[in-house]
């Protein structure tokens, strides 16, 4: 009868109490890099300050962070920060909507819903780059576009991929393509339809959008309970309808083959006429109303990277007044 070997059923037992020792500490690892990921992304959608009427919010690129930050609307006072941090961002009537983009491989965007005091609501995973954001003015209506391919309007060679949320009801429109379109008084059809810029009437039924197709492009009015859309004139990209309704704030382009093609007009819904506004640079924005008779866009600013927000009267007289050095994505919150 030979004896157990004792020392190396002790070398084994060491062996397999450090193996588990090393599994257990790597599953705690990946817990806690997920659970700090969590918090990370959950601290990044939530705000020390909220929704207050009387407010300009804008994205602030004062420091790099593209955090959403407010001023008082004659944007006179100090700028408040601490926002969440945003690609695009828009809010109206407790409703914040904020486009995000994370690195990695692939980079990730998202939509996400924020309430009242900026906290999130609902996060939605999208595809492609950040690039427009409208809430209705009650709050309830959700817009999004995302550039799929190409990262500018400037050229031929982009597109685009544009949703509406209900927030009340929670229906989401993936992407608008497939409404029913009309173009000259006849149902139209073609592959290379691509919508951007929605902007909501006070009824959260109508809105308006640009479509592009052929090389041109269209201001067309939809209807959200008869899902369809009607090209009412051509040459308007990124419309915004005024508080009252009666008119719409849009880039035409007036220039061919150039880098900076576009000025902002304003649309008289009634008539169909349209005017020029005093600003002359070139304005690659869905300019935001600050009331009834001005509108605010951004501009590259002196570093030719970051921007600013500008304002200009709607009617087309004075001249424009530089409101938020260091800021884009402007919404008035009344």
């Amino acid at each position: 009868m030979t004896r157990p070997d004792t020392p190396l059923r002790s070398l084994r037992a060491r062996i397999v109490a450090v193996a588990t020792a090393a599994v257990v500490l790597a599953g705690v690892a990946v817990a806690y890099t997920l659970h700090a990921a969590q918090r990370a992304q959950s601290a990044d959608a939530t705000s020390e300050f909220g929704l207050d009427g009387g407010q300009l919010y804008f994205r602030s690129t004062e420091a790099g962070a593209g955090r959403v930050a407010r001023l008082p609307v004659p944007g006179k006072g100090p700028r408040t920060t601490g926002g969440p941090s945003c690609e695009r961002f828009y809010a109206a009537a407790g409703t914040g909507l904020c486009l995000q983009r994370r690195s990695g491989i692939p980079p990730k965007s998202y939509a996400v819903v924020l309430d009242d005091r900026l906290r999130e609501k609902r996060r939605i995973a999208l595809t492609g780059i950040p690039n427009r954001a409208r809430v209705s003015a009650s709050g309830r209506m959700l817009s999004w576009t995302m550039f799929a391919t190409g990262d500018s309007y400037a050229g031929s060679s982009f597109s685009t991929r544009t949703s509406i949320l209900d927030t009340r009801t929670g229906y989401l429109i993936k992407n608008m393509e497939e409404i029913p379109l009309t173009i000259d008084g006849r149902r139209y059809h073609a592959p290379d339809v691509n919508y951007w810029g929605v902007t909501f009437a006070k009824d959260d039924n109508l809105f308006y959008a640009t479509v592009s197709t052929k090389g041109r492009t269209y201001l067309v009015r939809g209807d959200m309970k008869k899902w369809s859309a009607t090209a009412l004139r051509q040459n308007v990209e990124c419309p915004s309808l005024s508080p009252d309704n009666t008119r719409i704030a849009f880039k035409k382009r007036v220039r061919k083959g150039t880098s900076d093609p576009w000025r902002l007009y304003v649309l008289d819904l009634r008539t169909m006429r349209e005017r020029p506004l005093a600003e002359r640079d070139s304005v690659d924005d869905q300019a935001a109303w600050l009331d009834d008779g001005t509108v605010a866009y951004a501009l590259p600013g002196r570093d030719g990277r970051k921007q600013d927000i500008w304002s200009t009267p709607a009617d087309g007289t004075g001249r424009p007044t530089l409101r938020v050095r260091g800021g884009s994505s402007p919404a008035a919150v009344r």
